[in-house]
């Protein structure tokens, strides 16, 4: 039974791939912060209690910014891969909070590396890690953008990533670990973060559509992503581990849409004109924006053989159903005395 270890595993992805993982047989260990309240009800679906017999998934308190925290955890769980997928993720938000994205973000990587690297030299095991990569690193470089094209970060969130791609880069030259680099373009899915601009689009145009909610500000309709679903893009991290070499991949479906695309197809969905209920707050612009993001992932298609498997339409129709299942559950919940809070203020 092969045993993997994930640091971010109660975030979007982290959850996609413990599902992935367990399906395949792994005793899957995870990572998870401290917080007052209960953080991890993505893994809902998959937690059993530890008392019981069998149970392969096992959850750990640590942080990327905790040397010897993780050190601890990778002794424990002994894994024969490691997934590297927690950060400070909000790109916004790392503009107001650089010091500590760079601390989790770009250090923790390295502390992780280090706890790795003395970990194999005194267990001989090998292990292999997949490195945590995003499509910001490229910022302002001219799409599409593929594995060799330069980095122009452009947000304190990016050049951590940056640096922690080149610090993956180092450990695998200098001491011959096997660390795949994946630059994953923007996916999404219903379990993406409410204050993620693709998630607060669906989750206000739900709240909309049933009274809820009057207005949504958000920030630059113009920038262009390219979006797919977040089951398919942890897929192939581990095709990634899975391969003889290590190797640097990105990962995208190819296909570019603005914010004001992505509305547009959300409120097709429910039947609304958006433009009557969405306004522009200077508060969400980015001190520099990152215009268009474009993937050319020819190499993982053709090395590893992946593709997507969801389309940019399948992909916002997924997700506002689920937003507006939500919306109808408020409404019942509204109606049986419970207070429903305004959103819509928020980071995007």
């Amino acid at each position: 039974m092969k045993k993997a270890l994930i640091t971010g595993i109660t975030g979007q992805d982290g959850s996609f791939l413990a599902e992935l993982l367990l399906a395949k047989g792994y005793d899957v260990h995870g990572i998870v912060r401290r917080a007052s309240t209960f953080n991890t009800d993505r893994l809902d679906p998959i937690y059993a209690d530890p008392h019981e017999q069998g149970v392969k998934l096992h959850l750990h308190y640590g942080d990327l910014t905790d040397g010897t925290g993780l050190r601890h955890i990778v002794e424990k769980a002994e894994p024969d891969e490691i997934y590297n997928l927690g950060a400070q993720s909000h790109v916004r938000v790392s503009f107001d909070q650089p010091e500590y994205t760079g601390d989790v973000v770009a250090t923790g990587a390295l502390r992780l590396l280090d706890v790795v690297r003395d970990y194999i030299t005194r267990s001989g095991k090998l292990v292999r890690v997949y490195q945590a990569g995003s499509s910001e690193m490229f910022g302002a470089a001219p799409p599409p953008q593929n594995e060799k094209t330069p980095f122009y970060p452009r947000s304190p969130y990016a050049v951590s990533k940056v640096a922690a791609h080149w610090y993956g880069v180092n450990y695998r030259e200098a001491y011959k670990l096997f660390l795949c680099n994946g630059i994953l373009f923007n996916h999404e899915s219903p379990r993406r973060g409410e204050t993620f601009v693709t998630r607060k689009i669906t989750r206000a145009l739900g709240r909309i559509q049933y009274g809820l909610q009057k207005k949504l500000f958000l920030g630059n309709l113009d920038a262009r992503r390219d979006w797919g679903y977040a089951g398919d893009y942890v897929e192939a991290m581990w095709m990634m581990l899975q391969q003889d070499a290590p190797d640097d991949y990105v990962i995208a479906t190819g296909e570019a849409h603005s914010v004001g695309d992505f509305l547009d197809a959300a409120a097709a969905c429910c039947g609304l004109n958006w433009t009557k209920y969405v306004e522009t707050d200077p508060r969400y612009f980015r001190p520099t924006e990152v215009d268009h993001l474009l993937g050319d992932s020819s190499k993982a298609r053709e090395k590893l053989g992946w593709e997507p498997r969801i389309n940019f339409d399948e992909l916002i129709r997924m997700m506002m159903d689920h937003d507006l299942e939500l919306a109808k559950q408020e409404v019942t919940l509204a109606a049986a005395g419970h207070k429903i809070f305004q959103r819509g203020v928020s980071h995007a």
